[in-house]
């Protein structure tokens, strides 16, 4: 569209417009993410003094993205401006912005390999933290979560919506259900919902964390939650801060990689910020080390998939984690039977 047939557009109102116009196609989370992005994009806008977007041009968008390469890394820079790309377009769309603008918006392009293999749980440190938390921690808050976690490989998000009733451990196995209306929604909502075999080692941590750390609790809607606090069913925020603290390398007995004091570092005196150590992970972390786990002991690709709630496509892309040399190894075993 022609810059003089555009319509005045705010950009906190664009945002707005733009969230509600997505609320139906992506999930909470999703939705979350990509307002947090868009923020930062607010703060920039105030910051220019912008107030309609019929004005901001490609240069505009230029500067706002080194801008932004100045505080955050790569992969967290390519999330808001790929976001931020969306945005545009859809601010396009409603005659916001000029045509074309979202096309001159570059986004970093990253080295999948490398981005996974800073964020996963491989499984020789999964068998270390399990051994760990095992021994000092056994069936506590934080070895349940890892053993679920790597285990299964589901979603941190699935982890917490499991109610006592979704638990057969006597079958060995635990029931997903997509149940946005109290709180505990799927990432893939209804096509996430599947039942999810666990081994009796599994069953027996589980069962051991139920008779004797699980707080007897609700939550807010009447559910009896597996995973639990003194409060309720356990927040994403808290989950999460589990991980944190308990993949830095101090924590599972390992020497600091970077030789910090532990009365000194930040990540182990306030553990809130556990992040902090530039070894921990977040939940996601081991579900990509357990789907790579499950690759390399040559699990066919459709088991793994339904497993994970994920497609093959995007396990190649995203998720599977071994090195070339790992899947030449992999393949030798076939061939040498050829």
């Amino acid at each position: 569209m022609n810059q003089d047939n555009l319509e005045p557009l705010d950009p906190t109102e664009a945002v707005q417009m733009y969230k509600q116009h997505r609320s139906g196609e992506v999930s909470k989370a999703t939705l979350r993410s990509h307002g947090y992005r868009l923020e930062r994009f607010l703060e920039w806008c105030e910051q220019e003094d912008i107030s309609n977007l019929n004005n901001v041009g490609g240069r505009d968008l230029h500067r706002f993205r080194l801008y932004r390469s100045e505080q955050v890394n790569k992969t967290t820079l390519k999330s808001q401006m790929d976001t931020l790309r969306v945005f545009v377009r859809f601010c396009e769309g409603i005659d916001g912005c000029r045509d074309g603008l979202a096309e001159s918006i570059d986004s970093p392009t990253l080295d999948h390999q490398s981005v996974r293999d800073k964020d996963v749980v491989r499984e020789d440190t999964a068998t270390v933290i399990l051994e760990h938390l095992g021994k000092y921690q056994y069936a506590g808050a934080h070895h349940t979560i890892a053993r679920l976690l790597w285990e299964t490989g589901i979603r941190a998000g699935a982890a917490r919506g499991i109610d006592l009733s979704d638990l057969h451990l006597d079958d060995q196995y635990v029931e997903l259900y997509h149940r946005p209306e109290s709180d505990t929604p799927l990432k893939n909502k209804e096509n996430g919902e599947r039942a999810v075999s666990i081994s009796t080692r599994t069953c027996n941590i589980l069962q051991d964390y139920i008779d004797e750390n699980r707080h007897d609790v609700e939550d807010d809607y009447g559910r009896e939650p597996f995973l639990t606090t003194e409060y309720g069913r356990i927040t994403r925020n808290t989950l999460q801060m589990y991980v944190y603290r308990m993949t830095r390398p101090c924590m599972y007995g390992q020497e600091c990689p970077h030789n910090r004091d532990q009365d000194d570092c930040e990540a182990v005196q306030r553990p809130m910020v556990a992040s902090k150590c530039p070894d921990s992970v977040g939940p996601h972390a081991f579900r990509r080390g357990a789907i790579t786990h499950f690759l390399s002991i040559d699990t066919p690709g459709e088991v793994v998939s339904d497993r994970m709630n994920v497609s093959k496509g995007v396990i190649d892309d995203h998720y599977d984690s071994r090195s070339e040399r790992e899947k030449m190894e992999l393949r030798r075993k076939y061939l040498d039977n050829i």
